[in-house]
């Protein structure tokens, strides 16, 4: 009988979080240990570093998940530990995973099988407290706005248009849209709000574009949380929230080091969703692995089409990081499910709809290759069900179209799995190479956004309401028109519509809303009908989820 991931995790010989940070060069007195495991290095050390050259970076995303997923984070800790065996100074840099989809339907997020990082349950439930403390920050701001108009409301803020709304790290669509200050004059006053999930809020995209202290306090005292009644916003530092958010968040800005199953040293820090966020893992951890390691190997969330498009488009735009290559993970069972088989089909051989699948798969691979100029290569995350015919029919539909594909067996023989892959990675980041991005800065907001669908999704058109275009429009004309577009979208579909597979064309995207995000400095528009609260599967992994006399969790993924 085969473990579980959370089996396997619980058998690993860890190294002292001590020992993993000597490793890299990093002093004790620059480490604050989170018991013997975790730890964050401190941020006056991780300045000192800059100084020293970046080491390449390596960016992995995928092919459109099912919903189970395809194992991008499991590939991620593969290559980072098949670096480190082939004899490269490797670091990994990943999102820390949110209690939503733990408890929800996804269960955990440190990987799997012989591919994880380590200590899994910590960093699936809690970890160093991140995540509580980004939504803390939030919620005081909404907090303050609330408590300024109860006080007099000296700033005239219309409470129609308070924008910011409170956070939560659960699933939970009964918050989404809530009536507060209900019960009289002593609770304030009543009006509409709601909730998002704290990986969609503002302050979480904020704490992952932030560069320093300094600059988080900055980003965050733009933040726009409301309009007055003649249309002026009112932004975070006229209510003097933005030192109180930072104070909060001092602590968790310093990134947090682990390990993999292997010993691989890896910065787990900030969680921002692909599909209703910006999908990325700190700026911060990123910068440094690139000072402390040779090899950095960082994920996008979900897709090529929607975390790969935002970690070129807004992290890479504003920050200049470049990517020397990229890893596109697919997998069989993908491939199937986007050739039209059904979910409870996929562990049956079905070349022929495997082919037809082979269409999402190439249409990612042309985007990161030839729309963004970025080499890259598809890495087979293998699973035992995949048989002969089905992995050589990927390997030759990757290479008619100029490409290679690696079957990289990382889940179950650990970074051993994937010297091949790793191998060719460093390859690909030895050929010269230029990033492109989607849109030019100088383009409108509209035309940024047409300019994502037609050419990533490959829509003909994108379309919305009066009051939507009347929004994009009020916003190109406030002096928010050089910002970069972050889109929110289904991440199962090409479209937005997620029962459409393969790779549809010609269809048309709804933007459905705007928010402007002035401290992150990009526009959210909302597309389809995704929602920035999502709720609980019919059985949640939370139900299989307990701890037993012990003291040791099981059931976590």
């Amino acid at each position: 009988m085969s473990l579980s991931n959370i089996e396997i995790a619980q058998s690993a010989r860890m190294l002292p979080i001590g020992e993993v940070a000597a490793g890299l060069g990093i002093p004790a007195d620059s480490l604050e240990p989170y018991g013997r495991f975790k730890g964050k290095v401190s941020l006056p050390y991780l300045a000192s570093l800059q100084d020293r050259p970046q080491g390449r970076l390596v960016l992995m995303t995928a092919l459109s998940p099912t919903p189970a997923g395809e194992g991008k984070t499991t590939t991620t800790v593969g290559l980072g530990d098949a670096l480190t065996r082939i004899g490269e100074k490797a670091m990994i840099c990943l999102r820390e995973p949110a209690l939503g989809p733990v408890f929800g339907m996804k269960g955990g997020a440190a990987g799997g099988g012989y591919a994880q990082v380590v200590p899994m349950e910590d960093i699936n439930l809690h970890f160093t407290g991140d995540f509580a403390a980004i939504e803390s920050a939030t919620n005081l701001l909404a907090a303050l706005i609330d408590n300024h108009i109860n006080h007099g409301n000296a700033l005239g803020i219309d409470a129609r248009r308070i924008t910011w709304r409170r956070v939560l790290d659960v699933n939970d669509r009964s918050l989404r849209d809530v009536v507060i200050g209900l019960g009289g004059a002593g609770n304030g006053f009543p009006r509409e709000s709601g909730f998002d999930i704290v990986v969609a809020s503002e302050v979480m995209a904020i704490f992952c574009l932030a560069v320093s202290i300094a600059d988080l306090r900055e980003r965050l005292g733009d933040i726009v949380v409301a309009y007055t009644r003649t249309r002026m916003p009112v932004r975070a530092r006229d209510l003097d929230a933005h030192g109180a958010m930072t104070a909060v968040l001092r602590d968790a800005l310093a990134p947090n080091l682990v390990q993999t199953l292997e010993n691989t040293p890896a910065f787990v820090h900030g969680g921002p969703f692909a599909n209703i966020a910006h999908g990325c893992s700190s700026v911060i951890a990123t910068n440094a692995a690139l000072r402390l390691a040779d090899y950095v190997v960082t994920e996008a969330g979900f897709g090529a089409d929607l975390g790969a498009e935002k970690f070129v488009d807004i992290l890479c735009r504003t920050t200049g990081l470049r990517p020397s290559a990229a890893v596109i993970v697919a997998t069989v069972r993908a491939l199937k499910y986007h050739g039209g088989v059904d979910v409870p089909d996929l562990p049956a051989e079905n070349v022929a709809a495997l082919e037809r699948g082979m269409i999402n798969l190439r249409r990612h691979l042309r985007t990161v290759r030839d729309t963004w100029g970025i080499p890259a290569v598809v890495a087979i995350n293998h699973r035992a069900e995949d048989t002969e015919a089905e992995v050589a029919a990927v390997v030759a539909g990757v290479e008619a179209v100029g490409a290679t594909a690696i079957v990289a067996r990382h889940f179950a023989e650990g970074g051993a799995g994937a010297e091949e892959l790793a191998r060719e990675v460093v390859r690909l980041c030895d050929q010269p190479s230029e990033l492109s991005f989607t849109y030019p800065d100088e383009h409108t907001l509209w035309d940024k956004m047409k300019a994502i669908a037609t050419r990533i999704y490959h829509a003909e058109d994108i379309i919305a309401s009066t009051k939507v275009r009347d929004q994009i429009r009020r916003l190109q004309d406030e002096g928010y028109g050089d910002y970069p577009v972050c889109v929110a979208k289904t991440q199962y579909s090409f479209s937005t519509d997620p029962k459409l597979r393969g790779a549809p064309a010609h269809h048309v995207v709804d933007i459905r809303e705007v928010r402007l995000a002035a401290g992150a400095r990009f526009i959210v528009m909302i597309c389809g009908d995704i929602m920035t609260m999502p709720g609980l599967p019919v059985t949640p992994a939370a139900n299989t989820i307990t701890v037993d006399d012990s003291g040791r969790i099981i059931g976590l993924f």
